[in-house]
């Protein structure tokens, strides 16, 4: 899974750079944070999947920002991914100064009719992922007195989702365990961000039975706007992040209105 000889990037490359950890850095929002990561100036360690998309968007922001960059090709639900990436981050001499926690898949549909396997694959992914490549990272980050991370959640975290009650879950966990986080890692000089976009125009939609849903396209964000408000906000300390006026809207609507009523109309909003 390393790439020819010819790109591949040595860690004096990247010596006097700070590293940026980005996992679902091959599409969608992780692809958009990578590429403004290294707009930025960081190098980066990729992590995604999809090897030759991941590969290809690597070489890509080498070669136009002039920054390191690594991509690594795995499932990070498999039992030793997370310690493939630290044999890598070893390998390179690499300190994480930017986590970019965003992998992530959806399943959609009534639970009744949804199928657990797909599901418990998407709570290894969002959630146990997650947790354990922060808990990997963060007590480095918190030893050197620095660091800054930032977890992909999402609205659909915010207030009960019927047709992805398990998705919602997924994403009602990264947040809480999120925001928890902020406030025990306060004074450490490690921030926690909370990412929370509304729908977002990515092949996200694709998957899990997602383009079965109801979700108009003209509420769709584009990929690129949610990762520039991201990387603003992680910057700048921020504990939570939602991209856009209807969708910030929508977050404080979610956690004022009774949960049921959320529901019933988060419900029609997705199925339509």
């Amino acid at each position: 899974m390393e790439r020819a000889e010819s790109t591949e990037r040595t860690p004096s490359d990247r010596s006097r750079r700070s590293l940026a950890l980005v996992t679902g850095a091959a599409s969608g929002i992780g692809k958009a944070l990578a590429s403004i990561v290294a707009r930025n100036g960081h190098d980066l360690l990729m992590v995604d999947i999809d090897e030759e998309p991941l590969s290809k968007h690597a070489d890509r922001l080498a070669d136009v920002h002039g920054v390191w960059t690594e991509p690594l090709a795995l499932d990070l639900t498999a039992d030793e991914a997370i310690d493939q990436i630290d044999d890598r981050l070893a390998a390179i001499d690499g300190r994480v100064d930017v986590l970019c926690n965003n992998a992530g898949v959806p399943v959609y549909g009534r639970f009744t009719e949804t199928d657990f396997d797909d599901e418990r694959a998407m709570i290894e992914l969002n959630v146990v992922a997650t947790t354990a490549l922060t808990k990997r990272i963060a007590p480095r980050m918190v030893d050197r007195g620095y660091g800054q991370i930032l977890h992909t959640a999402s609205l659909a975290g915010v207030v009960p989702v019927p047709t992805a009650a398990v998705y919602g879950a997924t994403k009602a966990y990264v947040r809480s365990f999120s925001l928890a986080l902020t406030t025990e890692l306060r004074g450490t000089g490690v921030t926690v961000t909370t990412l929370c976009p509304g729908e977002t125009d990515t092949g996200f939609l694709s998957q899990g039975g997602m383009d079965r849903s109801a979700i108009p396209s003209r509420r769709l964000q584009s990929p690129r706007a949610v990762a520039e408000a991201a990387y603003r906000g992680m910057i700048a300390g921020d504990r939570v992040v939602v991209p856009g006026q209807w969708d910030r809207l929508r977050y404080v609507l979610g956690r004022l209105l009774p949960e049921a009523v959320s529901a019933r109309i988060t419900e029609r909003f997705w199925s339509g």
